[in-house]
């Protein structure tokens, strides 16, 4: 919850969600949808480090739409999440394994003004045993809003989340049956029964978009028995410094076209008779500073937490000259965004690869 209130005095895209909230189980054969998994992302980054006290939150309706017409798919979302069930292991009055099922909202109102217009609001409260998973969650994922919001399938989300929560820790990776695999990935068990077509329509899909719009990258590994896929184990590895700077360029470029420049059978847009390159949106302002030539322990206070937060306890400078000697010359053409993106990557790849400084 500290992490959570930092993040959203910083202001930014970035938000914490709890760790707790993200393994949560759904009740068998429930699940949200992208659209409720995205609406349930924006109230924990609208209630930032409040979303354990038990008071009411408000986030405005132009805020969730991002451009739709018309409300009815807000209440559809909202409905959904009152009654969408999630299960955790708990321990009964008498002290034996049991199974807690609840919902994570408890109420909410959205005004419903006949112009409908932009400045109605939704108020909603968090359960008491969301809340107090919220608050007892040691263990927390920072996530991007543009991210969350540019997914289009459930799936790749869910594993953008798992992914995030591990990024940082010694083993970054997630490994389970396909039991569990169902379950993390909220998979219906009547869904792609056979694992070629899982792997196919759900695994191969949601590497694509995490890789192309997440601060780091998966891969995953099969674990055999016979001939049947038994386990499966993912790998979460973060992106170089060019990666992310082209992740932030993407995700600041509009979603139509997003799937063609995936798979790359799209390079320019056709305007008339004339042939242009696709527009990209230009995020630095000339001001903006570069990336210092020496210590950044003094004047550069928002790239020194980044060091501290993602560098893993090395030397900040020492870190600094690895990331300049790795960038060239391209490190004086990084700016605002995309210079915090980079560095912030490039501290996770040094963790990656020499571990925590003792």
């Amino acid at each position: 919850m500290r992490v959570a209130a930092a993040l959203r005095a910083k202001g930014g895209d970035e938000f914490a969600k709890p760790g707790n909230i993200i393994e949560v189980k759904f009740v068998k054969g429930e699940s949200l949808s992208l659209t409720a998994s995205r609406l349930l992302a924006l109230m924990i980054l609208t209630a930032g480090g409040d979303a354990w006290e038990d008071k009411p939150h408000r986030i405005r309706k132009a805020d969730i739409r991002r451009g739709h017409k018309g409300n009815e798919r807000i209440t559809d979302m909202l409905e959904e999440l009152h009654r969408t069930l999630f299960a955790v292991d708990d321990k009964s009055w008498r002290g034996k394994k049991a199974t807690l099922r609840f919902s994570l909202i408890s109420r909410s109102r959205e005004e419903t003004e006949e112009d409908g217009g932009e400045a109605g609001w939704i108020e909603w409260e968090f359960t008491p045993d969301a809340r107090k998973m919220i608050q007892a969650s040691e263990t927390y994922a920072v996530l991007n809003r543009q991210a969350v919001l540019g997914f289009r399938s459930n799936y790749a989300l869910r594993l953008y989340e798992l992914g995030a929560l591990r990024l940082h820790r010694r083993q970054a990776t997630w490994r389970g049956d396909m039991a569990a695999l169902r379950a993390a990935l909220g998979i219906p068990p009547e869904v792609y029964t056979d694992f070629a077509q899982l792997r196919r329509k759900v695994l191969e899909k949601a590497k694509a978009e995490i890789d192309q719009l997440a601060h780091f990258r998966v891969e995953w590994r099969e674990i055999r028995q016979g001939r049947t896929v038994a386990e499966i184990e993912f790998r979460f590895e973060p992106k170089s410094p060019p990666e992310v700077i082209e992740t932030v360029d993407e995700l600041d470029r509009h979603s139509r076209g997003r799937r063609e420049r995936r798979d790359g059978s799209v390079e320019t847009l056709l305007a008339g008779q004339r042939t242009v390159a696709a527009p990209t949106n230009a995020h630095t302002k000339p001001e903006e500073k570069t990336f210092p030539i020496g210590s950044i322990r003094f004047g550069h206070d928002d790239l020194l937490a980044i060091g501290r937060t993602y560098g893993g306890g090395w030397d900040i400078d020492m870190i600094a000259n690895g990331f300049r000697d790795h960038m060239g010359e391209r490190v004086e053409k990084l700016r605002g965004v995309k210079l915090a993106a980079a560095w912030k990557g490039f501290c996770e790849s040094w963790v990656t690869r020499r571990g925590r400084a003792i």
